[in-house]
């Protein structure tokens, strides 16, 4: 244990689900927080002799649990239209139809609001750090409404080079916005930048592999989408004639800094690439649920767990993911490979594992999250077990992922930051919020061109 002077908080009395190592379970402890770190855990007694007069946080009747990993989110457009795109479009009429003209539309107003809005939902079910996936325009806007929320995040600006397509730019010039924005964010603090390209068959050879050095010079992550369908598939086999991850490979783009969303559609070669390489996946299982895309006879993400891959659970965006939840995407997850009548289905304390360190790894931050130990950031969260969905408590992985309990999310710390108290958000004002938002949404739209359907009609009660 680490020594100091004085804490800043004590959490009491609660039942902490470490995730180290031994994965121990410690009954009625106490966490001692210290400059945004944890400083101690013991009990109650012993932390109150070493830290005298610490204020303290009441966790009797709850459990204290890492802050999750959302490894894939996108944080701009969608959340200001959540839930608006018809279910019954395919993915690449929804993406030309309604993803492209919103983002044309979208101000810089807009993108650090809808990136607050995720945050603070993200936050409200336990989700601690968020990566988003890409903002086409506006990076530095998106982190300042990570920031207000009080979120850690990652950010960086999407970027391609295919010819004629809207937003492109040649290699050199994305690579050097990507510079630009990364070194604007810094790459150490809270919210910080990392290199983001669409990935699938939007950027050149040239791209790719320039990107992957990027992130290596400038020591942060880099990240793409591959392969969610079987679209990406049939392009590289004309673009190629290879496979995406093995024309990856040939660049030499995969590696350690590389988290690929998605690679669903993968072979066993590509499979091998990804771990031979120490490649990184973000797996969002409720957008391949919601768009169709053929998880349940191509995914392999199980496989990679199995074989000690990298793999880390992501959420996607509000019209795909439709919720931040990171705990719905280990239950999806979950039930889909179980589904799948394998001889090895993922069980429960390996997929909250994804949700916490093993995630945490899976993207570069297991030094510093995803487990409750001394040391390392005191990004915590807790759950209030009096809520019945946690009467009688089962065991406890088990009922974390199958309970899908994120509802029960109380009280939530950032860097030793109280974001979230007694299931109220601190940090934004929130009446606000839901006003602003309200009002930017309609107005994207109109902006787009779009007339929102809708399924059911509508009509004042006095009217009907």
């Amino acid at each position: 244990m680490t020594e100091h002077n004085a804490a800043d908080l004590l959490i009491i009395g609660g039942d902490v689900i470490t995730m180290a190592p031994s994965r121990a379970v410690l009954i009625d402890a106490a966490v001692a927080v210290a400059a945004g770190r944890i400083a101690a855990i013991g009990s109650a007694a012993s932390l109150r002799a070493r830290f005298p007069a610490t204020p303290e946080l009441d966790a009797r009747d709850c459990l204290v649990i890492p802050g999750m990993v959302n490894a894939h989110q996108h944080t701009t457009a969608d959340p200001l239209v959540r839930s608006t795109i018809p279910d019954d479009l395919g993915a690449a009429e929804s993406i030309s139809g309604w993803i492209m003209p919103l983002h044309a539309a979208v101000t810089g107003d807009d993108d650090e609001l809808s990136a607050t809005l995720t945050a603070v939902e993200s936050l409200t079910r336990g989700v601690t750090t968020l990566l988003d996936a890409g903002t086409v325009a506006h990076p530095l806007r998106v982190a300042a409404g990570l920031r207000a929320a009080g979120i850690r995040g990652r950010v960086g600006r999407w970027g391609w080079d295919t010819p004629g397509q809207p937003y492109a730019m040649p290699a050199t010039e994305t690579l050097a916005v990507h510079e630009e924005t990364i070194r604007a964010l810094g790459t150490q603090g809270r919210v910080s930048g990392w290199v983001t390209l669409v990935g699938h068959d939007l950027a050149s050879d040239e791209l790719f592999a320039g990107a992957a050095a990027l992130a290596e010079r400038l020591g942060t992550g880099v990240t793409w989408h591959l392969s969610p369908g079987p679209d990406d598939v049939a392009a590289y086999q004309g673009r190629s004639n290879r496979r995406p991850v093995l024309h990856l490979r040939d660049l030499g783009a995969l590696g350690p800094r590389l988290l690929l969303g998605h690679a669903v559609w993968l072979d066993d070669a590509e499979v091998d690439a990804i771990l031979e390489s120490d490649t990184a996946v973000a797996s969002c299982p409720a957008a391949y649920l919601r768009l169709g895309q053929g998880y349940g006879h191509a995914g392999r993400h199980a496989e990679l767990v199995r074989r000690g891959g990298r793999l880390a659970l992501g959420c996607d965006s509000h019209n795909a993911g439709d919720v931040p939840d990171v705990l719905r995407a280990a239950w999806l997850l979950a039930a889909m490979e179980k589904d799948r009548g394998g001889r090895w289905p993922l069980r429960a304390d390996q997929v909250f594992a994804l949700a916490t360190i093993d995630g945490a790894r899976a993207v570069g931050l297991g030094d510093l999250v995803g487990s409750v130990e001394v040391g390392k950031a005191a990004d915590l969260v807790i759950m209030d077990a009096e809520d019945v969905s946690w009467v009688p408590r089962g065991d406890l992985a088990t009922h974390l992922v199958w309970g899908a309990p994120s509802h029960t999310v109380r009280d939530v710390l950032v860097d030793g930051v109280v974001v979230v108290r007694d299931r109220h958000v601190t940090t934004i004002d929130m009446d606000e919020l839901r006003r602003e938002a309200g009002e930017r949404s309609a107005a994207l739209l109109r902006r787009a061109g779009i007339d929102a359907p809708r399924r059911w009609p509508a009509a004042l009660a006095a009217d009907y």
